[in-house]
């Protein structure tokens, strides 16, 4: 699987010299997938003249009743695709994170358009802080960035109100960007 993400991580990265930015990113075609976050952050910054120390990044998870057009770059932010939910799944009807259907162990996560935003602006409201990593595997190394070599960001999913993240924690729920198969 790796070499088949390989190829298609090449294939992606060809795209956009060819066809300039994709309007939707794939985001496991990242080799350093903060740096997409990094420059969403900043091109935010520079368009609001707002210092990046004051942001910090919303979350909004892309349902099939919403009118968004996943072929056109949002005015502020990315749209992401390609997360896989591991230990959970989205529930589309409910709008949160669910309890994984039995023998069902990673579910495709729908589209997030993250967008940054002054961090005293933003309410998570009741949600889960769902930490994203590159592989399965929760261990990694700090490279010489500082960052791990496995660890992405923790993204903020709507669950219900009868859960709690002790709930979620306990399952070990996280999003990943690639499978180990």
């Amino acid at each position: 699987s790796w070499v088949l993400d390989f190829l298609e991580r090449l294939k992606f990265m060809q795209s956009w010299i060819d066809e300039g930015a994709p309007a939707n990113f794939w985001l496991s075609g990242f080799f350093f997938t903060q740096s997409l976050f990094t420059g969403a952050k900043q091109n935010f910054a520079r368009k609001h003249v707002i210092a990046i120390d004051l942001l910090d990044y919303d979350f909004k998870i892309i349902s099939d009743e919403t009118t968004t057009d996943l072929t056109k770059p949002p005015e502020d932010g990315v749209y992401v695709w390609g997360l896989f939910v591991e230990g959970a799944r989205w529930d589309e009807r409910k709008e949160a994170i669910e309890e994984s259907m039995p023998k069902v162990l990673f579910t495709q996560m729908k589209s997030i358009h993250i967008v940054p935003a002054k961090k005293a602006e933003i309410d998570y409201g009741h949600s889960y802080c769902c930490p994203v990593y590159k592989q399965a595997r929760r261990a990694g190394t700090l490279s010489t960035t500082g960052h791990s070599t496995n660890f992405v960001l923790d993204i903020y999913i709507p669950m219900q109100k009868k859960h709690s993240h002790k709930h979620w924690i306990k399952r070990g729920v996280a999003m990943l960007t690639m499978l180990s198969d």
